[in-house]
This record gives structure tokens, sequence and C-alpha cells, in this order.
């Protein structure tokens, strides 16, 4: 079993970069994909990047590749979303995922972080 605590969330303005974390619990962190996913208010929770346990597999959304970029640090068991030119509509809670593959579909992963909060102000 694996704990996710994610951080690095707030408010920022349009235009701006964040980078989340999320520290895991564990000496398996490396046996895990891990994915972020994001839920803005009155919507479904949707997929927003993904990389393998090595992190030579990545995968992102089309709303947001070329902005984000999933990265872990299997040493410190952390992985990390970077977010530049955020725009209003990244505003969501944001979650990280951990499965035994690399997905886009948040059913198929097994653990989940708490959530940290983005708002994205124009």
């Amino acid at each position: 079993q694996v704990q996710l605590v994610e951080s690095g969330g707030g408010l920022m303005q349009a235009g701006g970069s964040l980078r989340l974390s999320c520290a895991a619990s564990g000496r398996t962190f490396s046996s895990y994909a891990m994915g972020w996913f994001r839920q803005a208010p009155g919507k479904e929770r949707e997929f927003v990047a993904a990389m393998s346990r090595s992190g030579g597999i990545t995968y992102y959304a089309v709303s947001v590749k070329g902005r984000f970029t999933i990265s872990r640090d299997n040493a410190k068991n952390t992985v990390y979303l970077q977010m530049n030119n955020l725009k209003p509509e990244d505003t969501a809670v944001y979650y990280c995922a951990a499965g035994s593959s690399t997905r886009t579909r948040a059913d198929e992963y097994d653990y989940w972080g708490q959530g940290t909060q983005v708002t994205v102000d124009s």
C-alpha cells in the first residue's frame, strides 16, 4: 500500500507557473505508475498526465500537452507536475494517483492523494 500527499497548489495569475509535488510513503514507489488528475467544480475528474515506473513513458491530456510536464524522482519517492502558461480553465483540485500500469482512466488507479487546489485568475 502507498499513501500519497500532494502539495504546491495555490493561486496564480494566468500565464504563470506552478509545480505540484506528490510525496509517497513506503519503499515501493518505483513499482507504481503515477498519474495526475484534476477535478473542477461541477465536473468529472479528468486525466492530466501519467508516467511509467521508470519514467520512460509519459502521456498527457491534449489540453495540457506542451504546457505541463510530469516527472518523478524514485529516490525521493516523489512525482511532480510542472505547470507552465497556466490558464483559468486549469483551475481545479489536482490529485496524484498510483497504479500498476500507466493509464489515463481514473478507475485504473489504486491509490489517491487528498488533492491540492490550483486556482488561476484571469
